[in-house]
C-alpha cells in the first residue's frame, strides 16, 4: 500500500461545520459621533498681501496696495493698536496752533489718517484769484489716485467725485516700492497684531464655553439605548452660553463607573500659555508703531519703572512727532501766508539742580 493510498483509505473524519458566533445586538449598532460646538473663523482674509500698485479694472484709478478697509478694521483687534495711533494724533494737536486756513478738527482727522493709513489728503479751497484759503480734510480710506494724475474720492452707490491735481494735497509716508500711495510703518507687526487677537478670541471662547475647551463624551454601556443616547446628545448639544454643560444625572441599571467617560480634547490652562503670547505679542504691537512702552500704558515690571516720564515724552514728541509735523508742512506752502498754521515750540530741558 503506497502513502497516496493509505491517506484515501483512512480519512479523518470531518467535523460538522459551525456558524460563526452570533454578534451581540451591541456589535451591530453603528459607531456614533457628532460634535458640538461649531468653529468660527478668526481671520476673514489676508489683507496684509501684498501685490504692488496695479490699476484698476476700468484702468482709471491705481488700487491701493493694502486694503484700506482691513486697516481701519484692525483698529478693533487689539487694544494697544487701536489706542497708539489716537495718542499720536493727540501729540501731534499739542504742538499745533490752529488758522483760519487749517482748524484742530481738520488737522485732526487728517493727522489720524496719517498715522493709520501713512497718508492724508486735503482738499484746497480757493477763492476767486486762485489763492488757497482753507484746508479740508477729505478721508483717506475712500481717496484713490487716477491713472491720469488726478485724484477721485468714492462715494457710495459706486458714485465718485473727481478732483484734479492741482486741488489735493496729498501727504503721505513714502514707501520703497511704490510712490503713489502711502504706507504706514506698522504692516511688519501685523501677524503679531492677529495673534494677539486670536489668542483673546480663544480665552474668551474658553470661559464661554464653561472653562473647557472641548471633550469627547464616549460611552460603552451595551444598556444603553438608542433613545437614551438620542437624549444625551440632546443635552450636551443644547448646552450653549457661559458655564455650559455644569452637570448631568445619567442612571445606567447594571452600568459600571467606565460606561460614560468625558475625555478632554487638551489642557488649555497648562499647554495654552496665553499671557506669554499676549506679553510678546503685544511687544510687538509696541514695536511695530516705535512707541516707549511708558506712554503705552504698560505697567513696569521692575520696581524702578520707565524712568523720568517728562524727559521720554520729550524725546519721543522730538524723535517721532516733529518729522510728522514737517511733513504737513508742505499744506502750508499752498494757503496764503496770512492762513497758515503753526506749530508751537518744544519745550526745553529743565536745567539740572
Amino acid at each position: 500500500m503506497n502513502i497516496n493510498e493509505s491517506r484515501t483509505s483512512n480519512p479523518l473524519p470531518s467535523k460538522a461545520p459551525t456558524a460563526p458566533p452570533e454578534p451581540s445586538i451591541r456589535s451591530r449598532q453603528p459607531t456614533r459621533m457628532f460634535t458640538f460646538g461649531e468653529p468660527e473663523q478668526v481671520l476673514t482674509g489676508n489683507i496684509s498681501e501684498y501685490l504692488g500698485v496695479f490699476p484698476s479694472d476700468d484702468g482709471k484709478i491705481y488700487k491701493p496696495p493694502v486694503s484700506r478697509s482691513g486697516l481701519a478694521k484692525l483698529l478693533r483687534a487689539n487694544a494697544h493698536h487701536g489706542a497708539i495711533p489716537k495718542f499720536k494724533r493727540n501729540l501731534l494737536l499739542r504742538d499745533f496752533i490752529p488758522s483760519e486756513g487749517c482748524s484742530t478738527h481738520t488737522m485732526g482727522c487728517a493727522a489720524l489718517d496719517y498715522m493709520v493709513f501713512g497718508e492724508a489728503y486735503f482738499y484746497a479751497v480757493p477763492n476767486a484769484f486762485g489763492q488757497i484759503l482753507e484746508l479740508r480734510h477729505l478721508p483717506a480710506i475712500n481717496m484713490r489716485v487716477g491713472v491720469d494724475g488726478r485724484f477721485v474720492m468714492l462715494l457710495p452707490d459706486s458714485k465718485e467725485e473727481w478732483f484734479e491735481a492741482d486741488e489735493i494735497i496729498h501727504i503721505m509716508d513714502y514707501d520703497v516700492e511704490q510712490n503713489i500711495y502711502g504706507i504706514p510703518d506698522y504692516l511688519g507687526g501685523m501677524q503679531a497684531l492677529l495673534l494677539n487677537e486670536a489668542a483673546t478670541l480663544f480665552r474668551r471662547r474658553y470661559y464661554s464655553n464653561g472653562a473647557h475647551a472641548g471633550f469627547i463624551f464616549y460611552t460603552n454601556d451595551p444598556d444603553l439605548t438608542e433613545k437614551d443616547e438620542e437624549e444625551l446628545k440632546a443635552q450636551i448639544s443644547g448646552a450653549k452660553g457661559v458655564g455650559n454643560f455644569r452637570s448631568m444625572f445619567v442612571n445606567i441599571p447594571n452600568g459600571n463607573e467606565n460606561s460614560i467617560k468625558i475625555i478632554p480634547v487638551g489642557d488649555f490652562q497648562a499647554r495654552d500659555e496665553l499671557e506669554k503670547v499676549k506679553n510678546i505679542t503685544r511687544n510687538d504691537v509696541i514695536a511695530a508703531w516705535r512707541m516707549n512702552p511708558a506712554l503705552a500704558g504698560i505697567i513696569p515690571e521692575n520696581s524702578g519703572g520707565f524712568g523720568d516720564i517728562e524727559k521720554i515724552d520729550r524725546v519721543y514728541t522730538s524723535n517721532e512727532i516733529r518729522p510728522i509735523c514737517q511733513l504737513f508742512d508742505q499744506a502750508n506752502e499752498v494757503l496764503r501766508e496770512d492762513r497758515r498754521f503753526s506749530w508751537r515750540e518744544p519745550p526745553q530741558p529743565s536745567a539740572a539742580v
